[in-house]
């Protein structure tokens, strides 16, 4: 709870209009979520104008609202009047929580691919050493050992915060949380106070929302700007930077923190070399700081290689010892739907995997191409209302790798999906490889039925896209979809 008018510190340029002696005990800008003694935030959004919903926010029992445009409320209403409602939030609703991120050390992932598996590995190497953690990410989020549902990668301003402020309310030490390029461009970090930052990598996403690749490494590279700004609060600050990426030495040049660079080229101060791969699990041996150390994980893949080496850094920044960084991966198990085996005692594999971007598609065909005893059947799609110029580009590596590839729906929210995996097929036609084949398959249960039933001993499914999500959007509704379940349903009846 904080006083109106001490909130109001925090916007100097604002009118007021309305008693200001009040006590607020929440803020929102969702009306629904609107309870007595509310400050209410109308903003206004693409769609929905939140200056549409003060009548009900107020009738919920919102006590003052913060609002851009000329309203009409009774008397008792406080009207905070701004220029602009979204920079107001992104002002005031860190000081309503008391800035929780000061009293965590907060590290932010960041990159096209890799997020959700490096943070679980930083939490699992942290809460080895006796650390409480919280995790905020595209999969959940996690205070100690209970899991949250999420709606966003990065949730909004108020959602975020709220979050935090739950976090230390329960003693969390460290708050390891992907951050999104859609994030860092519009502001829902604002408030927070990184001490590290992680680059995984860059590769085409989200243009149809940055429009251009270079706004894309542009917001990326805000979260390295802000960790090493002056004037911060917590010290300890560092940037963990993956060089082998071609974006990463531009992502250098924009922190001044304390830098780990890591490689398995030998170019960064972290390095990964002679690794060893199977199906289940990797190893390999780690250089840094003149020591050689020996790593092996039950996961597969380079990316994965890769992702270790990120939480290896963040880790190391932290003051952990590569010792204990060793022994804690030793017991590390792969994220949910990343690169996740299902397994009902079938002669081939079924991998079930996230990857919705060209790399992420290449990384874990690259990986199955390793291991691949037989054929490598794929089966994946691409979301509707997105970056529509890497469905051919998807397709195309499908089609490279995949000796058998059907194409599929994915999420197609209010687009067709007939034309989305038109789209995708231009791809899959320019680099199918001969003696490969595809499918159009456009319903998504009917093909990883397809697949999975004419899979032959030493074959690899891989279905990618979905990953952990256990829902699929379409045009009018969305409906319950797991990729895992339904690959145990075909692999029951065969």
């Amino acid at each position: 709870m904080k006083r109106l008018q001490d909130i109001l510190t925090t916007l100097p340029t604002a009118h007021v209009a309305g008693n200001t002696s009040v006590t607020i005990n929440d803020i929102t800008a969702d009306s629904r979520a609107v309870k007595e003694g509310s400050l209410f935030i109308a903003l206004d959004g693409a769609t929905v104008d939140g200056h549409n919903y003060i009548d009900k926010a107020v009738a919920s029992g919102a006590i003052a609202v913060l609002v851009s445009k000329s309203v009409s409320v009774s008397d008792d209403i406080c009207v905070i009047t701004v220029d602009d409602t979204r920079q107001a939030m992104m002002a005031c609703v860190p000081y309503f929580f008391d800035y929780p991120a000061d009293s965590m050390r907060m590290i932010g992932v960041t990159g096209t691919n890799g997020k959700t598996t490096t943070t679980h590995m930083i939490r699992h190497i942290l809460k080895s050493q006796g650390h409480k953690v919280g995790v905020i990410g595209t999969v959940h989020i996690m205070i100690g050992d209970t899991s949250y549902p999420i709606h966003n990668t990065t949730p909004d301003v108020v959602d975020l915060q709220h979050i935090l402020h739950q976090m230390v309310m329960e003693g969390v030490t460290h708050c390891v949380m992907e951050v999104s390029s859609h994030a860092l461009a519009l502001g829902r970090v604002a408030g927070v106070e990184f001490d590290t930052a992680i680059f995984t990598n860059l590769t085409q996403d989200h243009l149809d929302f940055h429009k251009t690749f270079e706004n894309y490494l542009a917001a990326k590279c805000k979260l390295f700007e802000q960790v090493s700004e002056s004037n911060q609060k917590k010290r300890g600050k560092g940037a963990v930077i993956n060089i082998d990426d071609e974006y990463g030495h531009r992502v250098i040049e924009k922190t001044k923190a304390p830098t780990i660079t890591y490689s398995i080229d030998g170019k960064g101060t972290l390095n990964a070399h002679d690794v060893e791969m199977t199906p289940k699990s990797s190893r390999y041996k780690v250089s840094y700081d003149g020591h050689e150390f020996t790593v092996a994980m039950n996961t597969t893949g380079l990316f994965n290689v890769y992702n270790t080496l990120a939480a290896m850094g963040a880790c190391l920044l932290e003051g952990i010892s590569m010792d204990d960084i060793d022994k804690a991966l030793k017991t590390f198990s792969a994220v949910p739907g990343r690169f996740e085996l299902i397994e009902e005692g079938q002669p081939f594999a079924v991998v079930v995997d996230y990857a919705h971007t060209p790399d992420g598609l290449e990384n874990i065909l690259q990986t199955a191409k390793a291991i691949q005893e037989n054929r490598i059947i794929v089966v994946f799609g691409c979301g509707g209302d997105r970056d529509a110029t890497k469905r051919p580009i998807m397709g195309r590596i499908a089609a490279q790798y995949g000796d058998v590839v059907y194409v599929t729906s994915d999420n197609p929210r209010t687009e067709d999906p007939v034309q989305i995996v038109k789209d995708v097929e231009v791809g899959v036609k320019e680099g199918l490889r001969e003696g490969a084949h595809y499918e159009v398959i456009v319903d998504r249960r009917e093909a990883i039925q397809h697949a999975i039933r004419s899979a032959k001993p030493g074959d690899i499914v891989l279905i990618a896209g979905k990953g952990h999500e256990n829902y699929q959007i379409l045009k009018d509704k969305t409906i319950h979809f797991d990729d895992r379940e339904e690959a145990r349903a075909a692999l029951k009846e065969i």
